[in-house]
């Protein structure tokens, strides 16, 4: 699997969040300015080409679905982040949130018990 444009991201965050859409929805989902119908399309058929999405045909009109979870691609997401900016270590990651994003105690209490649990 790889990793998506930020376009193709935007994109498929609507498609996991509706299950299943044409593209005039997720088109409808796009904030203003929004992008062109056939633009929206283009990217769409990328993402099926990339195997994230898949779909069924209802004459020329296809609804499209997600073919890849969104847990899978957010694993992915998160690996390339720790291995890009903190050299593999989930220590330092965490370290990081604990300093810059003001994580307070009860959350790292609640992430060690999710931690403990896998």
């Amino acid at each position: 699997m790889q990793e998506l444009t930020k376009a193709e991201e935007q994109i498929m965050l609507i498609i996991w969040a509706k299950g299943k859409c044409f593209v005039k929805e997720i088109l409808a989902e796009l904030p203003e300015p929004k992008p062109a119908y056939n633009t929206v399309s283009t990217i769409v058929r990328i993402l099926e080409k990339k195997e994230f999405v898949a779909y069924t045909a209802f004459g020329k009109t296809h609804q499209y679905y997600p073919a890849v979870p969104k847990e899978a691609y957010k694993g992915l997401k998160t690996d390339n982040l720790m291995a890009n900016f903190f050299g593999g270590s989930a220590e330092s990651m965490l370290s990081f949130f604990m300093k810059e994003k003001k994580m307070d105690i009860n959350q790292l209490d609640e992430l060690l018990k999710e931690l403990k649990k896998k």
